[in-house]
């Protein structure tokens, strides 16, 4: 793998581009993958910005667009002739559960593919089977592995077939013996017949069960489970766009907040101005972002409450929050939480969104609410792909 520069292009290659589809403008020079993108983001808005007056700016990209996932993952599958039957691992050939092999991956964070192929080999040496979603057999099915971005913490999870995993001792020992930088070892149990890769229970294997990493001056707990975004140089991009969205407000509420890292970014930032209240319903999350509190000292002014955010929005005041900021999944939000903060009344809104199409959907909600789009920027989070994340400020109209 490699890239080549003429001029002020570059361009990348990669010898299963093809076959793997992750990368699908990997021949693209970056430079014009940044002015598609924006084009692209500009035919989407062109509503928006003519009614409301904003403009889409050029998307922020990234100096050098490489070795940017700190998060990696791979499935197992037992061997065939071809491998000389030693267990398969790599990416899902496109558009199937086909297993193409990698070596090393251009926009993976260093050591994480070799963490990814020595769990497969060494789970071959000590006769640990790979599962076959065929028959529902076998026991390693997945391997994920977070490479801290700011730290030097590596969390390795194992996912298996059931609670039973033969050789785990001597497993650890010699995945730490390869990989001294790895600080934790956790198994996840998925006995479930579906393609989603983590089942909901964990057992630590070894080390504290979680890693640490840091954005934008905070340091956050990292569990097997926990959302944490995939390229940790571009989300401070992310987050500092919406932290400046927020303006002079002096109360914000987190909706959507999972471990807390939008809301305690803001408050870290806005030191003693600002005071947080962030709502998720996943509890595991809320506890996790009530120890990041703690652990960046805000939690005097940061507090985070386990619950439905649209119910828990029906049960408050109205201006209570001088600005709301929503991170969504791709799905986006609902009329109901779009009702319920329009009802709240905030004079900011920041919309965080890692899918621009439902967005502009659930804008109109907001903007028939009586909110005026401000600024409009895309992110490129994931660079020689067709993704985009985009931060969007609004403001209550007088």
């Amino acid at each position: 793998m490699r890239y080549t520069e003429d001029m002020s292009y570059k361009t990348f290659t990669c010898s299963i581009a093809r076959r793997c589809g992750g990368c699908e403008l990997l021949a693209v020079p970056y430079e014009l993958q940044l002015r598609r993108k924006h084009e692209s983001m500009k035919e989407l808005f062109a509503r928006v910005t003519e009614q409301d007056g904003a403009t889409v700016e050029p998307v922020r990209g990234m100096q050098e667009p490489l070795a940017y996932r700190h998060k990696a993952a791979t499935p197992f599958a037992p061997g065939s002739r071809a491998t000389g039957n030693r267990m398969r691992c790599g990416f899902y050939e496109r558009g199937s559960h086909r297993i193409v092999y990698c070596k090393e991956c251009l926009v993976e964070a260093p050591e994480a593919r070799s963490v990814l192929r020595d769990v497969a080999r060494i789970a071959d040496e000590l006769h640990i089977s790979a599962y076959d979603e065929d028959r529902g057999r076998g026991v390693l099915r997945h391997a994920v592995v977070r490479m801290g971005y700011a730290t030097n913490d590596v969390l390795l999870t194992i996912v298996t077939n059931g609670s039973k995993l033969p050789h785990a001792a001597q497993f650890v020992q010699r995945m730490r013996a390869l990989h001294p930088r790895i600080s934790s070892i956790v198994q996840n149990v998925n006995d479930r017949r579906t393609n989603a890769i983590l089942g909901t229970r964990n057992h630590t294997l070894w080390g504290p069960g979680i890693m640490h990493d840091r954005l934008l001056g905070c340091e956050f707990e990292i569990g097997p489970t926990s959302f944490y975004q995939t390229n940790p140089e571009q989300t401070e991009v992310l987050y500092a766009l919406a932290i400046e969205g927020l303006g002079d407000a002096t109360s914000m509420l987190d909706a959507y907040c999972g471990t807390g890292t939008i809301g305690l970014c803001a408050a870290h930032a806005k030191e003693c101005d600002l005071h947080v209240v962030g709502v998720e319903q996943v509890s595991n999350a809320v506890g996790c972002a009530r120890r990041n509190a703690r652990a960046n000292h805000v939690n005097n002014r940061c507090s985070f409450v386990c619950d439905d955010a649209t119910t828990w929005m029906a049960k408050q005041s109205a201006a209570q929050f001088d600005a709301v900021v929503l991170d969504p999944p791709r799905a986006g939000s609902t009329p109901a939480f779009l009702e319920g903060v329009v009802g709240l009344a905030p004079k900011r809104v920041v919309y965080v969104s890692c899918n621009p199409v439902t967005q502009v959907r659930d804008l109109a909600i907001l903007r028939d609410g009586g909110y005026r789009v401000e600024r409009i920027v895309p992110v490129d989070l994931f660079p020689h792909t067709k993704h985009v994340e985009t931060v969007v400020t609004c403001s209550r109209s007088a």
